[in-house]
């Protein structure tokens, strides 16, 4: 990758956001649900073990490990862990306030399968181990649509690349977006790495044969996708999964 950020050497900086502060010093009842920057890397390999999470399955067997991109204050993977405690989740997110909003609702509902990130998604193979994730997610990222603003899209090729040795043998990558353009970036990167990706499910209009996709609430749909639905515009949806061998 070309990102400065991808480099083994960087380092994240200690910023004036009173967040930045507040997640440095959790109260006692918040430590271990939020996580930020460097320290988002230090468990890298063995993060199913930092869930509060009493199992009586083996720590980082079959316990499905769920990341979802872009979280915000964690309006999807929330309800996603609340509903499925038998699943762990991760929530990243670049905002501090977002993710500090995140490790107190965490607290306030008693959510032990749930972590928060404030960390880059340029950094996720130094956050996680080859095979760690199960189900990534990617929802209505930052489609970056000006010319100048392109080189700053995530989901471009050398960043699809990195992510794929992290995925597990069941793994699946999921994107969501309502950029008709920034789609077919997405599906050219795609088709340019073929021979890792193999293509499970495709939809350039998600919800076009639902007739109550109005009535979604979330997790089945993100605050956005409730907007973009309710205008009518379609939703361009990928799934993806690692091709066996690679």
């Amino acid at each position: 990758m070309s990102r400065s950020v991808s480099s083994p050497e960087f380092e994240y900086t200690p910023s004036k956001n009173i967040y930045w502060e507040k997640l440095k010093n959790l109260p006692p009842d918040m430590k271990g649900l939020a996580f930020q920057d460097q320290d988002t890397e230090i468990h890298r390999g063995n993060w199913r073990k930092q869930f509060r999470v009493s199992s009586n399955k083996e720590v980082g067997s079959e316990i499905p490990l769920h990341v979802e991109i872009g979280c915000n204050a964690g309006h999807v993977c929330l309800e996603w862990a609340k509903q499925n405690p038998d699943s762990l989740y991760i929530g990243i997110d670049w905002k501090f306030k977002q993710i500090y909003r995140l490790a107190e609702k965490s607290k306030n509902f008693q959510v032990k399968n749930l972590l928060a990130f404030r960390a880059n998604a340029d950094r996720l193979s130094y956050m996680f181990e080859k095979g760690e994730i199960d189900f990534l997610h990617m929802f209505f990222p930052d489609p970056w649509p000006k010319k100048a603003q392109k080189k700053n899209r995530t989901a471009d090729q050398d960043w699809l690349k990195s992510i794929a040795p992290l995925l597990s043998q069941r793994g699946v990558f999921h994107l969501k977006t309502d950029h008709a353009e920034y789609f077919e970036f997405i599906m050219e990167n795609l088709a340019a790495l073929s021979d890792i990706y193999e293509i499970i499910e495709l939809s350039r209009d998600l919800h076009a044969n639902n007739p109550d996709a109005k009535l979604l609430k979330i997790p089945q749909v993100t605050l956005f996708e409730r907007l973009f639905i309710k205008d009518g515009l379609p939703i361009h949806s990928v799934k993806v999964r690692v091709k066996p061998g690679i």
